[in-house]
C-alpha cells in the first residue's frame, strides 16, 4: 500500500528546496510561457514542480498529476485512482521579491474532486513549518496537533482578506459591511498559508470572494482546516464540490467554527 503522506511530505522538502535555490533571485521571474492554470510559468515555479515529479518518478508512485504549471498529466506505469494536485509555489510574487511567506501546496485526492482529497501538506518555503492532514486522522503543524481558534465576534477576530484585483473598487464595495464589523484585517499573499492559520488558530478567518482562486491553491489547505475543527464553505454555505482541474476556479469563506462563518456570511449578505 502507497504511503501517500510521507512520500508527499518528502516530495515537498524537495520542492522547498528547489525554490530556495531562485528565493530573492531576479531569475525567479523568468517567464517561460503560460502555465496550465492561465499565468506566467516562472523559474522558481518550474524548478519546484520538476523536484515533485522527480520524487514521484523515485518512489515508482502512478497518479494523475495536476499542476498549476504542466496541467494534467499520467505519472507512472500502470492506471491509478489517485490524483496529485499541486501548486508548486503558492505564494510566487513573495518568493520572487524575496518577501518570506510564501508555501508548496500538495494534496492527494482518491478522486476527481476536491472533497475526494485524502492526504495534504503545506510547506513554508521559508521558514522550517510544514502542515499536514490525513483524512479522519487529524491536522498537524510539524507533527504536532493543531486545532482552530474559539473566537466567535467579528470584533476579536482576525481575519485574512485577499485583496489581489484590478476591480478593487467593486470588490471591496461588496466587503464594506464586514470592514465596518470587524477591526484586525489581513492580507500576506499566499492563501494555501493564510487557511493553515486559520487552522492553527493564529488567525481566525480567510475571505476569499472574488472567484480568482484555483483550486490548486487551496486544496491541500482545504483538508488542514477541516481536519482541524475548522469551517471553509462557499460564501452561500454549500460544499465546495468542485473538480481537480489546474483551471477550475472558486470563492469561498474559511472560519474557524461554525459560528465565525456564520457571522462572516450573514455581514457580507446583509
Amino acid at each position: 500500500m502507497t504511503d501517500w503522506l510521507n512520500i508527499i511530505v518528502e516530495c515537498s522538502q524537495k520542492m522547498k528546496k528547489a525554490a530556495l535555490r531562485y528565493y530573492g533571485s531576479p531569475t525567479a521571474a523568468t517567464g517561460f510561457g503560460v502555465g496550465a492554470g492561465g499565468d506566467t510559468s516562472k523559474r522558481i515555479d518550474l524548478a519546484a514542480e520538476k523536484a515533485l515529479i522527480d520524487c514521484l518518478g523515485k518512489h515508482e508512485v502512478s497518479c494523475t498529476l495536476v499542476s498549476e504549471e504542466a496541467g494534467t498529466k499520467k505519472i507512472g506505469n500502470f492506471e491509478s485512482e489517485y490524483y496529485v494536485v499541486t501548486d508548486p509555489v503558492d505564494g510566487t510574487t513573495n518568493a520572487v521579491h524575496g518577501l518570506p511567506f510564501c508555501a508548496n501546496v500538495v494534496a492527494v485526492s482518491k478522486g476527481p474532486t476536491l472533497k475526494d482529497v485524502e492526504y495534504a501538506v503545506v510547506s513554508d518555503i521559508v521558514h522550517d513549518v510544514t502542515y499536514t492532514a490525513q483524512k479522519g486522522i487529524g491536522a498537524f503543524r510539524n507533527g504536532e496537533k493543531i486545532k482552530t481558534s474559539e473566537t466567535t465576534n467579528l470584533q476579536d477576530a482576525v481575519i485574512g482578506v485577499d485583496l489581489n484585483t484590478i476591480k478593487i473598487e467593486e470588490f471591496v464595495g461588496k466587503l464594506e459591511k464586514l470592514f465596518n464589523a470587524g477591526k484586525h484585517f489581513r492580507h500576506f499573499g499566499a492563501n494555501a498559508q493564510e487557511i493553515c492559520y486559520v487552522a492553527d488558530g493564529r488567525s481566525d478567518a480567510f475571505v476569499d470572494i472574488r472567484g480568482k482562486l484555483r483550486v490548486t491553491d487551496m486544496v491541500a489547505s482545504y483538508l488542514i482546516l477541516r481536519e482541524a475543527g475548522g469551517v471553509i464553505l462557499t460564501p452561500q454555505g454549500k460544499e465546495l464540490d468542485v473538480p481537480l482541474k489546474a483551471t477550475q476556479r472558486l470563492s469561498f469563506i474559511a472560519a474557524s467554527n461554525q459560528q465565525m462563518f456564520d457571522a462572516i456570511q450573514e455581514t457580507l449578505n446583509t
